[in-house]
């Protein structure tokens, strides 16, 4: 599973014209899943974000996590994380989780952060979104959970 977090100080995803969902100061999180991807890299992927110290202290140092800031998340579907772009000109989309698998995985993902995250909002699901954002550094970190049998799972 891959997320891209982006630490924002504020971010909103539109459709149609109409908010859906949005956060203050937090993490905007482009999450895909990937073929073969299951709940535990959900887990594991949701569990690293929660804790990663990329917020400032008192001192001015990124020693805070998103829970220890109080931030939000704002989780949002984007299967073209799993792009291909090795063969040509045209990404290739084949690692991308098919549309079903990826759904599950994707609310799997959010009903464990709305249980263990005081603010989560969501885009859409598959949806033609507008994702509006301050990133705030700019701090922009790539994660990716590898299925736990290859040995290139993070932790």
């Amino acid at each position: 599973m891959i997320g891209l977090l982006q630490r924002v100080r504020e971010a909103r995803v539109e459709v149609a014209g109409q908010i859906v969902g949005s956060i203050g100061p937090g993490l905007l999180v482009l999450v895909c899943a990937e073929r073969g991807d299951t709940e535990p890299e959900a887990d594991r992927l949701l569990a690293k974000l929660l804790r990663l110290r990329i917020f400032s202290d008192a001192a001015g140092k990124m020693n805070r996590s998103v829970q220890d800031s109080g931030g939000g998340l704002l989780i949002v579907s984007q299967f073209t994380l799993a792009a291909d772009t090795t063969g040509g000109n045209r990404p290739s989309f084949t690692q991308a989780a098919a549309p079903e698998e990826g759904r599950r995985l994707y609310d799997h993902f959010v009903a464990e952060a709305r249980a263990a995250h005081a603010e989560v909002a969501t885009g859409a699901f598959a949806a033609d979104m507008q994702v509006h954002l301050v990133n705030d550094g700019p701090v922009t970190i790539p994660l990716r959970m590898a299925p736990a049998g290859n040995g290139n799972a993070a932790a």
